[in-house]
């Protein structure tokens, strides 16, 4: 009888691996130039405003749903004419702030390998790296989104190592940038008009040192104490909607010094056109 049994579980692992591999390869795809894995290249069937790429493997079950990590946007050009509407022009003077530090931040071994409680505070202290990618925790999907739309961006190394650099822009998008500098902080929250696009931004204090090319997480995410949360004590702090991914009743809500939205993006960016349209208005 158990042999039996093991025989089952090989023949249906080998059945899922069948199935897994038909799926990935069925389609013949071009313009892969650039692109990891292009072996594995595979058009999502989502629908989007965009053409979407992804990789075999490279995704993850969240809230039931499979959500896919490192995937590929193209402008699709069945939807050049909307593309028009919506494109960035360089005299309403935003820029997108690029979450590196938050995007490190999820690396592996990192912070998040301390808080699950399989390394100790040495996985808080972590080296920079200047070109750390993005995926759906570090709003991968929203960057790629709204640069294919041509906004500029920053990266949140600049803006720390020069804050007055937002007095350039009327407006500031900020993605999910939630582990800050005291100086981007600070810059952030003083400008009159930013976009808050992700809910949990601005959560947690981090320092960093150029020296010896680090950054250290400081204060918040329930560190260096288990009741704070805010690193900052940031009286708009809007973190618990953060795990609204689905974003249904999506909306934004109006603070001192801008607009939140109200759930996290990341699959709606790149499908809704009044989402996009809202964040081109403001």
């Amino acid at each position: 009888m158990k042999i039996k049994f093991i025989i089952y579980v090989i023949i249906f692992v080998i059945s899922i691996s069948v199935i897994s591999f038909q799926f990935f390869s069925n389609d013949k795809f071009e313009n892969t130039d650039q692109l990891p894995n292009e072996i594995n290249k595979s058009k999502l069937d989502i629908t989007s405003l965009f053409n979407i790429y992804g990789f075999e493997d490279q995704y993850q079950i969240i809230n039931g749903k499979k959500t896919w990590n490192n995937v590929k946007f193209e402008l699709n050009p069945k939807n050049d004419e909307l593309y028009e509407k919506l494109l960035y022009s360089p005299t309403e003077k935003t820029v997108v702030i690029y979450p590196i530090f938050t995007s490190l931040a999820y690396s592996e071994p990192g912070f998040y390998t301390y808080y699950r409680g399989e390394c100790g505070e040495e996985c808080l202290i972590l080296e920079i790296q200047k070109e750390s990618p993005l995926n759906f925790f570090s709003s991968g999907n929203g960057f790629q989104v709204l640069k294919l739309l041509e906004y500029e961006s920053i990266t949140d190394i600049e803006l720390d190592q020069n804050p007055d650099i937002l007095k350039q822009y009327k407006k500031v998008i900020l993605l999910h940038n939630e582990y800050v500098t005291k100086k981007e902080f600070n810059a952030i929250t003083n400008h009159p008009n930013v976009v808050y696009l992700y809910p949990n931004a601005l959560y947690a204090e981090i320092i960093v040192d150029y020296n010896n090319n680090s950054m250290t997480l400081h204060r918040g995410h329930n560190f260096p104490e288990s009741q704070i949360r805010n690193g900052f004590d940031w009286e708009f702090d809007n973190s618990p909607m953060e795990y609204n991914v689905d974003c249904i009743d999506m909306g934004f809500d109006r603070i001192d010094n801008g607009w939140m939205l109200n759930c996290y993006p990341e699959r709606a960016i790149h499908q809704s056109k009044v989402l996009l349209e809202m964040i081109k208005n403001f």
